[in-house]
């Protein structure tokens, strides 16, 4: 039977397991929301959902709490996403599971997000003693929220999207602070940054500007509306490169960063945002 957002533990009351539970994870294929994109066979992109977890503790064999974070480096083309809220949850299932090291706690967290996303996952923890080191820093590229514009739509329009016709092409990053998508079961506000890298005939910036507004109100997970947002410029505006990259805020301890590209420009740096 295959999994569907409504049967996922969003908006249902869990109790809180702290001991070692996989069976907690609740992984939902991709395909069901490709489908509304029309997308099957080969994707016309690559990336990544790069997602970083505050919140990791567990015991060691004395019973001492360790503390970690852990970045999680998921492939776009797996099978299958997880659902944020089961993914929290079988994260708290090591707080009171007692391992012989961290390493140890890698193996169980590779073999089993392997078998809920459907493909290998890159881990890396950061302990205590690397905290210091963590960098922070902001999407680079021209400010779309710059621009004064009269917004009265708040549904994805892709219609808004449009390209010059018959210029040189031009090379640009540009980014806004503006997205706001909501839970595609809870309805709960979703927030990010995005950046967009294309090379092809200039977008119109207040036309995109207005596009990307008009997430605040549409009902889809994180990875989702990068895809969307992803089809759609590349549909409506034709770019020859295009990368399409959401940093979006924390929830329950843990943020998802989905990145989408069609050119070998190298996976995003893993910098958390002044929001995040």
């Amino acid at each position: 039977m295959t999994n569907t957002p409504d049967q996922s533990p969003l908006g249902k009351p869990a109790a809180y397991q702290s001991q070692y539970a996989p069976e907690l994870l609740f992984p939902i294929p991709r395909q069901q929301k490709r489908d509304e994109l029309q997308l099957s066979g080969t994707l016309p992109f690559f990336g990544a959902d790069i997602w970083n977890a505050y919140e990791l503790s567990w015991l060691n064999l004395r019973g001492k709490p360790q503390v970690a974070i852990a970045t999680f480096t998921v492939p776009a083309d797996s099978p299958n996403i997880i659902e944020s809220k089961s993914f929290k949850l079988y994260l708290n299932s090591f707080n009171q599971t007692r391992l012989t090291n961290a390493d140890a706690l890698v193996a169980l967290l590779r073999d089993d997000l392997a078998a809920g996303f459907g493909a290998p996952v890159h881990i890396a923890l950061t302990g205590p003693e690397g905290f210091a080191g963590v960098k922070m820093g902001e999407l680079d590229g021209m400010l779309l929220d710059r621009l004064d514009i009269e917004v009265d739509q708040y549904t994805p329009a892709p219609s808004l999207l449009r390209a010059a016709s018959g210029a040189a092409p031009v090379d640009e990053i540009l980014v806004s602070h503006l997205l706001k998508s909501n839970c595609l079961v809870t309805g709960q506000p979703d927030w990010a940054s995005v950046q967009i890298r294309y090379v092809g005939a200039q977008i119109e910036q207040e036309g995109l500007l207005k596009y990307l507004i008009g997430f605040r109100e549409h009902n889809e997970f994180h990875e989702q509306c990068v895809e969307r947002i992803f089809m759609d410029i590349y549909r409506q505006c034709a770019p020859q490169k295009l990368a399409v990259y959401a940093r979006y805020t924390r929830r329950g301890g843990l943020d998802i960063n989905p990145w989408r590209s069609n050119f070998t420009s190298g996976p995003p740096r893993n910098l958390r945002t002044a929001r995040q």
